[in-house]
């Protein structure tokens, strides 16, 4: 199994995996369609996005503060996930992410920034039962 992480454009060495905020009024299930097609030009009626139940909040690093209200210091993941049958091309949003790769389980784990992006993808090894 292997796994898309972009770099982020605004962060220099930021790996992660499609990520987002909600707009007003959309669900985080709306907000993963939108997402995956901006990050990555993915339509998302072709293929099937699983939410995964899974949430995490924590704490918003202080360099992205400015992009909520001035007393919001902690944002709520949701989890969602997509399966494709096999490596497909990806259109990058310049203006977020500089470049893509197709990694496995492993490399993936070591180059997310994230905490909660490395526990998506643990879930992801404990439900397709991959050996890490």
């Amino acid at each position: 199994m292997i796994f898309c992480l972009l770099s982020r454009a605004d962060k220099k060495d930021y790996w992660q995996s499609v990520t987002g905020s909600l707009e007003p009024e959309e669900s985080p299930y709306e907000a993963a369609r939108r997402e995956v097609f901006e990050e990555t030009g993915i339509n998302p009626n072709q293929y099937d996005i699983q939410d995964w139940n899974l949430n995490h909040e924590y704490e918003i690093f202080t360099h992205w503060r400015h992009r909520y209200p001035p007393n919001v210091s902690k944002n709520t993941e949701h989890i969602f996930g997509m399966e494709l049958p096999r490596k497909i091309a990806i259109t990058i949003a310049p203006r977020e992410h500089l470049e893509y790769k197709w990694v496995g389980i492993e490399e993936a784990k070591s180059k997310v920034f994230s905490w909660t992006n490395r526990k998506a993808l643990e879930k992801l090894c404990e439900i397709k039962s991959i050996v890490s």
